[in-house]
């Protein structure tokens, strides 16, 4: 793979750059980094593509700003925008994956005449309502645990993940995929594997005793190396300055997305069950999902699988990228 350092804003960012022709840039979610679109960025090559799939800041090979607020959308999409410029480029396709999805979104908003179409994994558009995320996250889950409110306070959660970086990533994955995901609805009601009010991040995780098929060994040694040399402060940042987002994007509240628009996800992805605790049919994701667009081009719901969307199904979402892109 081609790396280069890239001007983000006032910063650097690592990313993977391959190909020619129209730019699509490809925006990892937590914690992962580039290496999560290894499987698309030959394949959107060979589509007549130049390709960049970056390390978000605070991730891998790009920088990582102490402060909470660097890690605001607003932020996080200049260093988009950066970039797209500094490939020599006026406008882009922009496709994300968990919270790439929020920063793709967000960057369309914010540079309508630099980006031509959004694509997102994961996570729906979702506009600036009355209150921020993390404060209907307060509300919903009061007095029982939600990662998002445990990840609030500075330094826990980094201590909890840097202690054993590899066990600590492998719980994350092997929990939201699609095989952790259906274990955990075949356990509703199981008391070892219930979170209390004081439970940890990754305590009462499942535990298997095999890699799934969509992650090797070699794979998880790649993710392991680039937190162990970056740590978590910076991806856990993002979670840490939605009270910030919300102030910073009131331009945008109940706004209906403007720019063409495409959602893949899976039946399974643990995003479907923030506000419910039974599994989602493919209709209700396709009902609760599709909102607040104006120009929404493709959706696609891909039956079993969790949150690691492009890397659980890759040729499907490969080919579903691809459609996408070509026919706009």
């Amino acid at each position: 793979m081609n790396f280069e350092l890239l001007d983000g804003n006032n910063l650097k960012i690592r990313s993977v750059v391959e190909g020619e022709g129209p730019l699509v840039v490809l925006v990892h979610g937590w914690p992962e980094s580039w290496y999560s679109w290894r499987h698309q960025i030959k394949p959107l090559t060979k589509a007549g593509f130049k390709v960049a799939a970056i390390d978000v800041r605070g991730y891998g090979g790009s920088d990582k700003p102490h402060e909470i607020s660097a890690y605001s959308l607003k932020s996080i999409a200049a260093d988009i925008a950066g970039v797209i410029d500094s490939l020599g480029y006026k406008e882009a396709y922009l496709f994300g994956h968990d919270w790439g999805g929020p920063i793709v979104w967000t960057t369309g908003l914010l540079y309508p005449d630099t980006i031509r179409a959004v694509g997102a994994l994961s996570v729906p558009y979702t506009p600036i309502g009355e209150k921020s995320l993390i404060q209907l996250f307060r509300e919903l889950y009061k007095d029982k645990f939600f990662y998002q409110l445990y990840i609030q306070e500075e330094g826990k959660a980094e201590a909890e993940f840097e202690a054993d970086v590899k066990t600590a990533l492998e719980k994350t994955y092997f929990s939201g995929d699609g095989r952790g995901m259906q274990f955990m609805m075949e356990n509703i009601g199981n008391p070892a594997y219930q979170k209390k009010p004081d439970s940890t991040m990754l305590e009462n995780s499942p535990v298997f005793d095999a890699y799934p098929a969509w992650l090797s060994q070699d794979d998880m040694n790649y993710f392991v190396s680039e937190f162990e040399q970056s740590g978590f402060r910076g991806p856990f940042n993002r979670y840490r300055a939605q009270d910030i987002d919300f102030e910073e994007l009131q331009e945008f509240k109940n706004v209906s997305y403007p720019l063409p628009a495409c959602f893949i996800t899976g039946t399974l992805d643990p995003v479907n069950f923030f506000a419910r605790d039974e599994k989602a049919s493919s209709e209700d994701i396709l009902t609760a999902f599709t909102k607040n667009y104006d120009d929404l081009r493709k959706v696609e719901v891909i039956d079993g699988i969790g949150h690691w969307t492009q890397q659980e199904s890759p040729e499907l979402v490969t080919n579903y990228m691809t459609d996408f892109l070509t026919n706009l």
